[in-house]
């Protein structure tokens, strides 16, 4: 009788499993971050529920090989220290703009970024948070620099 059963020798077997293990590690790393800890904003009236990216890994993932994302929906990078931070769309297939945030909520530039590229986008001063929601979500809002976003992230520390 003959079989489909792809036949593995068991001194390879290692090496197919280091092989598995690679392939599984380029796919993860090649898929969107979906199921981060959330947290509810406000910008205004409008209400955002936004992923936070805490660690090192989920910011540098971000919103990576996402095609799609709510209007209201967002992801929040946080960082441990105010300071200058900038962001680029490689392997970042949404057009998104980029809030960069003060420690008290406030927004002190914005910037829209470009889907796949890998220019970068800078707060204007030190800042803890960016928060980054669709392309035009700000500007159909009328929020601009200055506005202050609510939320537990904002609160005093």
């Amino acid at each position: 009788m003959k079989s489909n059963a792809l036949a593995i020798r068991p001194s390879r077997l290692p090496q197919v499993l280091a092989l598995c293990a690679l392939c599984a590690s380029a796919w993860a790393q090649n898929s969107p971050q979906m199921n981060l800890q959330r947290v509810e904003l406000t910008a205004g009236m409008y209400r955002i529920q936004a992923q936070v990216a805490l660690t090192p890994q989920e910011r540098q993932i971000g919103l990576m090989f996402r095609r799609e994302m709510p209007q209201h929906e967002g992801m929040l990078f946080v960082f441990e220290q105010p300071a200058t931070q900038c962001f680029w769309m490689k392997n970042t297939q949404l057009p998104l703009t980029a809030a960069f945030v003060a420690d008290d909520g406030s927004i002190v530039n914005l910037a829209d970024m470009q889907p796949l590229s890998e220019d970068s986008h800078c707060s204007a001063k030190p800042v803890r948070y960016v928060l980054e929601m669709n392309q035009g979500w700000f500007a159909k809002r009328g929020i601009k620099a200055g506005a202050r976003l609510g939320g537990s992230a904002f609160q005093s520390k």
